[in-house]
């Protein structure tokens, strides 16, 4: 079943609208705050200007921004074969998979354009801090989360009840 014309263009318009926070929250970044910089906001939250020459974590980051980006570019179009292999009436997923499609195309611009990725987002304590990120990590992580709850919490309740529902003598 193929996913309705509606489905399609909100979908379309949820990840332009990821690309373009993602990419306008970079660029206020960078044109407001040397590299470096640190804005406390709260006692465990920051704005911190960061590169991030690798991925996820800075893994990988002793390759190459051209190996990266390709690397980035076969999981995005591995993402977006799943995407279109989801039912149109997994509308969570399709919303989960726009997110992360949104935000892997905002860190594959900044990878190809700048030859790394912009973090700003930078959770700590005194004496343990997590990783800088940016808008569109958040909404690969918000999303990747949508799925998996999508997969294993709702959609099995969903086949349970239909197949509640299609037993003689129980709601027919």
């Amino acid at each position: 079943m193929k996913p309705s014309r509606r489905l399609l263009t909100l979908n379309i318009f949820v990840v332009v609208l990821a690309v373009v926070l993602d990419q306008v929250v970079k660029a206020i970044v960078v044109a407001t705050m040397p590299l470096g910089e640190m804005i406390p906001i709260m006692p465990f939250l920051a704005l911190l200007h960061a590169r991030n020459t690798g991925i996820a974590f800075s893994m990988l980051a002793g390759l190459g921004p051209i190996e990266l980006a390709g690397l980035a570019a076969v999981v995005l179009v591995a993402v977006l074969w799943l995407w279109v292999k989801t039912p149109p009436d997994r509308k969570l997923t399709h919303f989960a998979l726009a997110i992360v499609v949104g935000g892997a195309i905002g860190n594959l611009i900044d990878r190809l354009v700048l030859g790394y990725v912009v973090d700003y987002v930078y959770f700590h304590t005194p004496v343990w801090s997590f990783a800088v990120f940016n808008l569109a990590d958040s909404f690969i992580s918000v999303g990747a989360f949508l799925i998996v709850i999508d997969e294993f919490l709702l959609a099995p309740r969903k086949e349970a009840a239909l197949a509640r529902k299609g037993r003689p003598g129980e709601g027919n």
